[in-house]
């Protein structure tokens, strides 16, 4: 796949997108121990550390992308990569989405979005998925802006 950089007009400076690569961890984690504080989630970096390495060295499970500005990594998304019939082929779960607080509400999340789904494209990804907890009100009210329906199911998991 070809590197993509794109920008976002912002009332500041304009973020970068990137793709990541192992170099980046050690600057990422300390976003992704915020984000996982605020889900409530396991924050394990030993564990984050290894799953990430395995989808940098493996483009067919997905993306690492980096919002950067002023070389200083100020969010990402993770893109999984799978296959539905009911979706039309290989399809695309943002699995995690995070800004840090004080670059919200800019437009950054709307760029990183769409520099998202134009990769899921150039992937040639036919659907784009995400889920968002329900407490998220203000994630909720986004996401529906940019396009995303729900589907009046509810997301189940089977821990294997």
């Amino acid at each position: 796949m070809r590197e993509m950089l794109a920008t976002a007009s912002t009332a500041t400076m304009a973020p970068q997108f990137r793709f990541a690569n192992a170099t980046d961890l050690d600057s990422l984690l300390p976003l992704m121990k915020d984000f996982y504080a605020f889900e409530k989630l396991d924050y394990n970096e030993d564990r984050l550390r290894h799953l990430l390495s395995r989808l940098l060295d493996d483009p067919r499970l997905g993306r690492l992308i980096l919002f950067e500005m002023q070389h200083q990594i100020i969010g990402y998304l993770v893109l999984g990569f799978g296959f539905s019939l009911e979706f039309h082929g290989t399809d695309c779960f943002i699995d995690e989405f995070y800004v840090r607080p004080e670059h919200r509400s800019k437009g950054i999340g709307t760029a990183a979005v769409e520099f998202a789904a134009n990769a899921c494209r150039d992937a040639g990804t036919a659907a784009l998925h995400l889920e968002a907890d329900h407490f998220n009100v203000r994630g909720h009210e986004f996401y529906r802006r940019l396009g995303f329906k729900d589907h009046d199911r509810h997301l189940m998991t089977l821990w294997l």
